[in-house]
């Protein structure tokens, strides 16, 4: 996460910020760092993303409540404009993220 911000701080911004709310002992949330990592890549600045792990911040899973992991939860101004749960390809993420980023340029 950003140095200095909190959760909610980065997730009310104008850039949309991708959270993945994952566990360390989840095998699927293993499956989606490649996945976040080729995201990122191919969206660059248009959108955060942050790893949220619930173990260690269980007020924030429920908070949003994530009920199983991994859930990719895509945040604009504080709201939730998208989320899923389970392992989403590179590409629907992408798609997503490049839509808000259409839709708020």
């Amino acid at each position: 996460m950003a140095k200095g911000k909190s959760f909610s701080e980065i997730i009310k911004g104008d850039q949309p910020v991708l959270v993945d709310f994952y566990a360390t002992w989840c095998g699927p949330c293993k499956m989606m760092q490649p996945i976040l990592a080729e995201t990122a890549g191919k969206v660059g600045a248009k959108a955060k993303i942050i790893k949220i792990d619930i173990d260690k911040n269980p007020m924030a899973a429920s908070r949003f409540q994530v009920k199983s992991v991994p859930t990719l939860v895509l945040f604009q101004k504080g709201k939730v404009i998208w989320r899923k749960s389970g392992v989403v390809p590179a590409n629907q993420l992408v798609d997503v993220i490049n839509k808000q980023a259409t839709v708020n340029s």
